[in-house]
């Protein structure tokens, strides 16, 4: 299934220059939402996985699909200030200051081992930082997860030592 077909590129969004890939439009498409919920449950398969960490808010609508085939439990991991019970934050770079993720201190046991998913790596910020949550709680991080990797903003070089897989690469 040509994948890039379905994903809308959107110019100079949020800022000028930045091409956005809009994956709202692969969404609406059953068959390609089926094909890439599918494909990336079947990735995580053979991985002994024990819980779905699903990032705020995209990573939602893959992580959690996948988790249903598998018959996994979801953990969301949050944009600070999101979730009611306590919480493990961590803070990283953003390209204008910082961001705060959260995941809850009861969301994971030591010793599980999790896929984490979300729909795009840029920079790996994002998804360091929900490695980092992971590893506070004392589970290990089984696999990292994306719909679309922008290979030339590398952030697949700060998730070195981490199982990676994209699906697309633009």
């Amino acid at each position: 299934m040509d994948l890039k077909s379905k994903i809308r590129n959107i110019n100079d969004f949020p800022e000028k220059g930045v091409i956005f890939r809009d994956i709202t439009t692969l969404i609406k498409d059953a068959e390609a939402f089926a094909y890439v919920t599918e494909t990336m449950a079947e990735q995580v398969s053979g991985q002994d996985i024990d819980m779905i960490v699903v990032l705020d808010a995209r990573g939602f609508l893959f992580g959690s699909p996948v988790a249903y085939l598998l018959k996994k439990g979801v953990v969301p991991v949050r944009k600070k200030d999101k979730l009611p019970a306590e919480t493990y934050q961590v803070e990283y770079a953003l390209e204008y200051g910082t961001g705060s993720l959260e995941m809850h201190k009861d969301a994971l046991e030591k010793g599980m081992r999790v896929a984490i998913f979300d729909d795009l790596l840029a920079t790996g910020g994002t998804a360091k930082a929900a490695c980092e949550l992971v590893e506070k709680a004392g589970a290990q991080v089984a696999s990292l997860n994306f719909v679309i990797e922008l290979k030339d903003l590398r952030g697949r070089e700060k998730l070195e030592g981490y199982q990676l897989f994209s699906l697309l690469e633009y």
